[in-house]
């Protein structure tokens, strides 16, 4: 931890944290930076769509953090800056919940893999954070949903999948080393005499570039084949060249990749929870929270069955097919960046979730630097989320010191954004809004179309 004592936690929760409110959406002409597309949308426009809208909420306190990215530090700056826990010493399980954590929802909004300085330890985080009671939800994110995909499909030489080990590309081989020296290396005295020739195993070869575009077409847009292959070749380099500077050669690859099977696969390996636990999206009276953001179908869905109906779907095909999960339309709610090439979210879509009573779509996924953004896309309101908390994305984007950022969900219905990089904590309120303290309330009235 990087909070060693109560006086370094009371230097950095007063000293980097906000304390004074101001209207989100804030004022504009106050983004400092390359692109002010990374600022609100006018009030004047927030206003107008909120205006005319029937509001609901459960009336429980909620958190919301996202794209965490390996970086247990982060996470536990962003608990502390939303008054959740306190730390009681230094290690990462010496903390309890507040009162008000112990009240609340804590959504993190996905991608826990990659970039940041220790996959395995967020993980350990997370889970100490269940263990102590907080009633927790988790989303899956684009980073974690590739990761099971390539140690799932890791020697498959179907060429449907054969690429997807090294899909993942040369962010995941931090993990692997993190796997192979905590529960690896000092076990398995096998490792050193495992075949040299494993390459051909979890990489493909020559002839997987002819076949891939003829059985990949159903999944895979024409537009986005060429790039695909291209960055494959690119991706094998870096992947192999990563794994050297990280001290790997491929056997030792070989065997995080088994034992990560076995952690994070079997029924009772130590990180099975953290897919088994896993949802696609989350509702919360008129807001749904996933990673990336919605399309048409994914829309409709919702409003003929339910969130849970689209979480259903996709545990199945989780457990079934992740190729095609990761690929098809309800892959879209963790990779959508509303590209050309991404499924659609049209005024149909909107019209299908405003339908079911959803007004707002909380997310991340798309980093940026001062703090929570809102806007209007597709004619949906959403909240960007992703402030760019973990270490290694701060030090791309020249941001200072360690990162931390929560969304609160009040249980009068405010929203709160709270960030390191921003002096205000900004302060959103839907105007026309009902509370139903009672789940079994809430449910009765959502079934008649009023939530």
């Amino acid at each position: 931890m990087v909070l060693p004592d109560q006086k370094t936690n009371d230097e950095l929760f007063l000293g980097r944290w906000p304390s004074k409110l101001e209207p989100w959406p804030r004022e504009r002409g106050l983004w400092v930076g390359p692109e002010n597309d990374q600022d609100d949308f006018p009030q004047a426009l927030i206003r107008q769509y909120t205006s005319d809208k029937m509001w609901t909420w459960t009336g429980r306190n909620l958190f919301f953090m996202c794209d965490i990215h390996a970086d247990a530090d982060a996470f536990f700056l962003s608990l502390l800056g939303g008054g959740a826990i306190v730390m009681t010493g230094p290690a990462d399980e010496d903390f309890e919940l507040t009162d008000l954590g112990r009240e609340s929802r804590f959504i993190i909004g996905g991608d826990c893999f990659d970039k940041g300085p220790n996959n395995l330890r967020l993980l350990e985080a997370i889970h100490q954070l269940y263990l102590k009671g907080a009633d927790l939800v988790l989303l899956a994110g684009n980073h974690d949903i590739r990761t099971y995909l390539g140690i799932f499909y890791a020697e498959s030489k179907d060429p449907l999948l054969d690429h997807l080990f090294v899909r993942m590309g040369k962010k995941t081989v931090p993990l692997l080393k993190e796997i192979f020296d905590k529960f690896v290396s000092k076990k398995d005295g096998r490792v050193s005499q495992l075949d040299p020739t494993i390459h051909n195993l979890l990489f493909p070869d020559e002839s997987w570039y002819e076949q891939f575009p003829k059985v990949a077409s159903r999944w895979v847009r024409p537009e986005k084949l060429d790039k695909e292959l291209r960055r494959i070749r690119e991706k094998t380099v870096e992947f192999e060249a990563r794994a050297r500077d990280f001290g790997m050669n491929m056997a030792q690859v070989y065997a995080a990749t088994s034992k990560f099977r076995e952690l994070f696969f079997s029924p009772d390996g130590r990180y099975h929870w953290f897919f088994d636990k896993m949802k696609l999206a989350h509702r919360e009276g008129s807001y749904l929270f996933v990673h990336a953001g919605m399309d048409d179908v994914a829309s409709e869905i919702i409003l003929k069955g339910s969130v849970e109906e689209l979480n259903r779907q996709f545990h199945e095909a989780l457990a079934n097919d992740p190729f095609d999960l990761y690929h098809g339309i309800l892959g879209n709610a963790f990779r959508t960046k509303y590209r050309e090439f991404d499924y659609d979210f049209t005024p149909q879509g909107v019209d299908c979730l405003h339908r079911a009573g959803l007004y707002a779509i909380v997310h991340g996924h798309r980093n940026i630097c001062q703090g929570q953004r809102v806007l209007i896309r597709e004619g949906m309101l959403n909240f960007e989320c992703d402030a760019s908390v973990d270490s290694h994305t701060r030090h791309l984007e020249g941001l200072y010191g360690p990162g931390g950022a929560v969304v609160v969900f009040t249980p009068e219905g405010r929203v709160l954004g709270l960030s390191t990089d921003y002096p205000y904590i900004k302060s959103f309120h839907p105007g026309n809004i009902t509370i139903f303290r009672d789940d079994n309330e809430f449910a009765d009235n959502t079934s008649r179309g009023l939530g």
